[in-house]
């Protein structure tokens, strides 16, 4: 009965397997050593692409990172604030940005509650009274200046940085520490950080228009000038809003049509200002 049973067993081992009975210890030890090399490189495979995942998500970050914040850490510094230990004042301006916010929410909550029209339509005369609110904006970077003493420059840059900074934290920070990370790559990042370039060249603007405006020696000839390009730095937000909805612009096409009408009111301004200044 015995050899009977090892007779059977080598048949069906040369059936199925079709190796010599005596070396099937040596196969299975072989096939172990295979799956064992297989779940290894394939651990490592994966530990290799996770981490591949993850330093491009974060080299993501970094790129996003630089483009939005180094731009005003170079004007800090090569404006020659830092120079004027400028930095605690910067902070109050900021400061100053947050409480002009919180009365601007407060106020626009209470007066202009929710556009309730159909989908599609644009609320031209909701939009156009929420977006005369930003007159606040200016109220707030006169009086960051008017608290400041020295040179129409310093006060200019010290009130400009402030503010476009703490716009800067409080708008974009945790956007881009939460969706520049992730695993998907978006242009939109990139665009935010391009947005927030244009946001400090835009308050710089503004804030020397708001300063030669608040000038007792103005010439008459300079104040419609300085009138219209105030009007353009509070209503410009409005009319991206509006051009996007009529024209029906694609995202990079409105970054473009931000900067380049951001680029004519500072040259504008930067002509008046500097016209102004030499003419003292």
């Amino acid at each position: 009965m015995r050899n009977t049973l090892i007779r059977s067993y080598r048949c069906n081992c040369r059936r199925h397997f079709r190796v010599d009975p005596s070396v099937l210890p040596l196969v299975i030890q072989r096939d172990r050593r295979k799956r064992f090399y297989f779940f290894y490189f394939s651990h490592l495979f994966v530990h290799w692409e996770l981490n591949f995942v993850i330093i491009m998500t974060l080299f993501h970050f970094g790129n996003c990172f630089a483009l939005a914040y180094f731009p005003y850490f170079i004007t800090y510094k090569c404006s020659g604030l830092s120079e004027y230990n400028a930095f605690w004042r910067c902070v109050q301006a900021g400061a100053t940005y947050l409480f002009v916010q919180l009365c601007k929410m407060l106020f626009l909550a209470t007066f202009f509650p929710t556009w309730e029209g159909g989908a599609g339509v644009y609320d031209f005369v909701g939009e156009f009274m929420k977006a005369t609110v930003d007159l606040a904006d200016l109220l707030g970077l006169h009086l960051v200046m008017s608290r400041n003493a020295g040179k129409g420059e310093y006060k200019i840059m010290v009130a400009a940085m402030g503010w476009a900074t703490a716009e800067l934290v409080m708008s974009r920070c945790l956007p881009l520490w939460v969706g520049a990370r992730g695993i998907e790559f978006d242009w939109k990042y990139i665009q935010m950080s391009f947005d927030s370039n244009i946001s400090l060249v835009h308050y710089i603007a503004m804030a020397a228009v708001v300063w030669m405006f608040t000038r007792y020696d103005l010439p008459k000839s300079f104040r419609l000038p300085v009138t219209v390009l105030l009007a353009l730095c509070v209503y410009k937000a409005f009319l991206m809003e509006l051009f996007v909805h009529v024209f029906l612009l694609g995202s990079w096409t409105v970054l473009l049509v931000k900067a380049v009408l951001t680029g004519a009111i500072s040259l504008c301004s930067l002509f008046l200002f500097v016209t102004l200044v030499h003419s003292n």
